[in-house]
């Protein structure tokens, strides 16, 4: 069953139920049928508040001394390699690596149903309601597997013994940047201190070596006393293979040492498991090692709690009845002079190559297994090939997150803006052994890579455009294309037609992973299919006016009628999108037809679906307001095919003064500082957003017409009275394009304090079940907030920083490589200077934004690249850009500089 029904079959009730129990309140306010429009149009933002959202700010950290610690969750292990996360205080939890998530057999990262009052009747709340939001799960109750660290010190003739876990500290602290974190552990009494650094590989461009099972954990102890310390450190881990089973009592559980250079590793498996149980999800093999061929290998950890000195008797293997906890550990032993340190890494591995029985059912390409499995034998191979590279994988990962945060952006929106690429290491993507990607929309919940939902996302196709462009290549013009129409199947194997605005999507990311291309390649070699593509998108267009007319299914579940903004709009820049793609393939016919279908499409919306003051749904001249529709009131995706033109540089397909007053309207009449009251009077949403916090509703009704949303309303319905975060982040982006930046940083600012730690897992925005793919539109805010523009092919580069540009620092990626940006904008003019920090760009054209000090007469830009001064043939102003153009293309590799000069 796929996200549509769950509303219908849950619990969640309709409308015209509440109203039969509560009649008198179809008079009021509270009229379950007729609710009136509650969102203050004075907004009640406090003026210092706002002004601090603009400030750099301090480093996110939450702390145990503010009961900050016990939801947090960060994913910590590789993409598609299952969820691992690390808690608050370091110590790992949840342990969803054993293939055991699928559609209503089990959703979520804790499968629970939990009480709601959602205002005036109690309900229950799924995984896929957001139950997870409700009561976020726990870290001490999700432990799963045995894991931790403990440092043993003597000190004044007494031995200290300190796990590195909450309750044995005075004060944790927990510091993210994903993908990596830092947490510090202090005690006043204690002559150290630890610093856990902790991440997997994460390495932009580089799917590969950023999808590998595994964890790292590196460990620097602290000698704060005046004399020098003898301290030993020991990281342990359980064996985990098949956790849980209650019926193996002729298995038995088996840990060995094994040799790697310059480390040495302990290794779990099961041996004499039941064949049938040998393709089970949990059976496969996990792993630990310690970057020291010196460390000391216990293979049962025998008293607790843990005793350092008692671990430093060697074993060499270890076979235990399956009912017995097995734990493994590795202890070395430190002298640490007086106010120095000293640095210990371990690394934690899984390998449970066996996809959910039904995905092997329903998926061909799953069948073998996982794209990890083709690379490694177990979790010891995963754990020889880190060891082999783990110099370049970290030192990588580490320049990533440098660059990443070293810039003028405030940390909470550099935070909020990338954190959700965090769902491609859970249990919600996959990469199979055919190399094929395929995801849920949330963890576990909702089949298919499903096109209308991860259209939304935009970190993927920047950081990761690879697994982009095996998506298209695959999956949309692979398994789900129909070459007799060229319509694309929006979830696959598991739908049978497409949806428009999936379509859309499609054909618009194709164009963004065709930017992010080095060359024309990936375009051409998929044009005829992609072609095909855009002119199912045209051949919807019934009464050939340029607006999208035939009923398909959206994004929100139903089959609307009619001509409806959101999906006109973005056919509109899917099409322009393709009129463009056309050009660059050389299909001059093609590319004149899709310039001739905008230009009609977009007059004609501009004219025909805008209200005076906000686009709306036409009904169709037939059916009328028969059906489920936004009609006349305020829908957040309205604009959202003009969104989608600034993430990949097009032009504009609405009216620029309508736009405005469009996401104007959705400022005054969607967005709150407070939903309590919108939700207690407009019911039967899920609770993505509660009394007390911020967030724009989906759709309202500020004109509050009868029957607004149709005569005959569905359970879809209840969408309209929710806040969901991925459509929240892609108005936000398109604030910040459009100039709008206090309200962006607002709108995302709320989400972020929904997302703080005290209340609820930062690293887990959700809608229908965990780690929802559409947050993933996060990321366009960012790229907004500096302008990016980017054409691989084409070998053009541009930033127009919409905030603090005056003095502006942000990281950027290109096809090839990635790098900090920078520029300093005074009275004598602009400096723009442009690094790589990893991998290599070819340059043809660079552009910045306009601004009144800059020139763009002959003489008035100066370039040099390391110094070295080079000669600029053209400059020109281009779509409120200035632009050179270099004489010859420049091919810069790491470490490069080139700095402009505009006077």
């Amino acid at each position: 069953m796929n996200r549509r029904n769950f509303l219908k079959n849950s619990s969640l009730l309709g409308f015209g139920v509440l109203a039969a129990q509560f009649p008198a309140w179809s008079q009021s306010i509270f009229a379950w049928d007729q609710p009136l429009h509650n969102i203050p149009v004075d907004k009640g933002i406090d003026p210092k508040w706002l002004s601090s959202l603009y400030e750099r700010g301090k480093k996110i950290s939450y702390c145990k001394s503010r009961n900050e610690l016990k939801y947090i969750g960060m994913p910590v292990g590789g993409l598609h390699a299952g969820t691992v996360y690390i808690g608050g205080d370091g110590r790992l939890w949840l342990w969803q690596i054993y293939n055991d998530v699928y559609d209503w057999i089990k959703e979520g990262i804790e499968p629970k149903t939990v009480l709601w009052n959602n205002g005036k009747v109690q309900v229950q709340i799924k995984p896929r309601d957001g139950s997870a939001y409700i009561e976020p799960a726990i870290a001490d109750n999700l432990r799963v597997l045995e894991q931790g660290f403990a440092i043993s010190v003597n000190y004044k003739g007494k031995q200290w013994v300190k796990e590195l876990r909450e309750s044995h500290w005075d004060e944790v602290i927990f510091e993210p940047s994903y993908p990596t974190c830092k947490v510090t552990y202090s005690s006043a009494d204690l002559p150290i201190g630890v610093v856990l650094t902790a991440y997997s590989p994460f390495i932009p461009l580089d799917a590969d070596n950023s999808s590998l099972p595994l964890t790292s954990l590196h460990l620097e102890i602290i000698n704060k006393s005046d004399q020098q310390l003898d301290v030993l450190i020991s990281g342990w881990m359980e064996n985990g293979v098949h956790k849980n089973r209650k019926e193996f009592d002729a298995v038995k559980k088996r840990a060995s040492t094994k040799a790697l250079d310059g480390a040495k590793s302990i290794f779990f498996e099961c041996r004499q498991v039941p064949e049938k149980d040998v393709v089970a999800g949990d059976h496969g093999s996990m792993a630990i090692s310690c970057q020291d061929s010196k460390a000391v290998a216990c293979l049962q950890v025998k008293s607790w709690p843990i005793d350092p000195v008692a671990l430093m008797a060697e074993d060499a293997e270890s076979e235990v009845a399956f009912g017995e906890l097995q734990v493994g550990s590795l202890t070395v032993r430190r002298m640490i002079r007086a106010g120095s340190s000293v640095q210990v890494s371990y690394a934690i591995s899984w390998f449970f190559n066996n996809p959910h029985v039904k995905l092997k059912e329903k998926i061909k390409d799953a069948q073998n297994g996982y794209w990890y499995g083709t690379r490694f034998a177990d979790a010891y191979e995963v754990l020889r090939y880190y060891n082999e590279h783990a110099d370049d994988l970290n030192k990588t990962t580490r320049r990533w997150s440098e660059t990443w945060n070293d810039s003028t952006l405030p940390h909470w929106f550099l935070d909020r803006t990338f954190v959700n690429i965090g769902t491609l290491a859970t249990a919600n993507t996959y990469r199979f052994a055919t190399g094929r990607f395929w995801a849920w929309e949330g963890v576990g919940s909702c089949a298919g890579t499903c096109t209308h939902v991860w259209q939304y996302g935009q970190a993927m196709g920047r950081i990761f455009p690879e697994l982009e462009r095996n998506l298209r290549e695959v999956t949309d013009l692979g398994i789900a294309f129909q070459p007799d129409t060229g319509g694309i199947i929006f979830r696959a194997e598991y739908e049978n037609r497409p949806a428009i605005d999936g379509q859309a999507g499609i054909i618009l990311r194709f164009y963004r992973d065709h930017q992010m291309s080095k060359d024309k390649t990936f375009l051409i070699l998929n044009w005829n299919k992609l072609k095909k593509a855009i002119q199912f998108i045209i051949d919807q267009d019934k009464n050939g006016d340029g607006m999208t007319d035939t009923p398909m299914e959206n994004t929100l579940d139903a089959v609307w009628e009619g001509e409806i903004a959101w999906i006109v709009g973005l056919c509109l820049a899917a099409v322009q999108a393709g009129g463009a793609m056309a050009k660059e393939a050389g299909d001059k016919a093609f590319e004149k037809l899709c310039a001739a279908y905008v230009e009609k499409g977009r007059v004609n919306m501009d004219k025909e679906l805008f209200n005076g003051e906000f686009y709306i749904h036409k009904p169709d001249k037939k059916s009328g307001r028969q059906k489920l529709g936004s009609y006349n009131t305020c829908h957040i995706d309205q604009v959202y095919g003009q969104a989608w033109t600034f993430q990949v540089g097009m032009p504009r397909i609405n009216d620029r003064a309508q736009t405005l007053s469009a996401l104007k309207a959705l400022w005054k009449y969607n967005f709150t500082m407070d939903v309590g009251p919108y939700i207690k009077t407009h019911l039967n949403g899920r609770p993505y957003a509660l009394a007390g916090e911020g967030g724009m509703v989906m759709n309202t009704n500020p004109g509050n017409e009868k029957k607004p949303y149709g005569e005959n309303a569905s359970w879809q319905l209840g969408y309209f009275n929710e806040c969901m975060s991925g459509f929240e982040h892609q108005v936000a982006a398109h604030m910040m394009a459009e100039g709008m930046v206090a309200e962006s940083l607002v709108l995302t600012r709320v989400i972020n304090d929904r997302y703080h730690g005290a209340k609820r897992n930062p690293f887990n925005e959700i809608e229908c079940s965990d780690h929802y793919a559409r947050a993933m539109a996060s990321y366009g805010t960012f790229l907004n907030a500096c302008g990016y523009e980017y054409h691989g092919p084409k070998k053009y580069l541009a930033f127009s920083p919409k905030v603090l540009s005056e003095r502006f620092k942000a990281a950027y990626t290109t096809a090839e490589g990635w790098g900090s940006y920078e520029q300093v904008q005074g009275v004598d003019g602009l400096k723009s200077k442009l690094s790589i920090a990893h991998g290599k760009l070819q340059l043809l054209t660079f552009a910045v934004g306009w601004s009144q000090n800059v020139s763009i007469q002959k003489g008035a830009v100066t370039a040099s690249l390391n110094g070295n001064p080079m000669r600029v043939s053209v400059t020109q102003e281009v779509s409120g850009k200035i632009a050179i153009s270099f004489r010859r293309e420049l091919n810069m590799k790491q470490g490069d500089i080139l700095t402009i000069a505009w006077s």
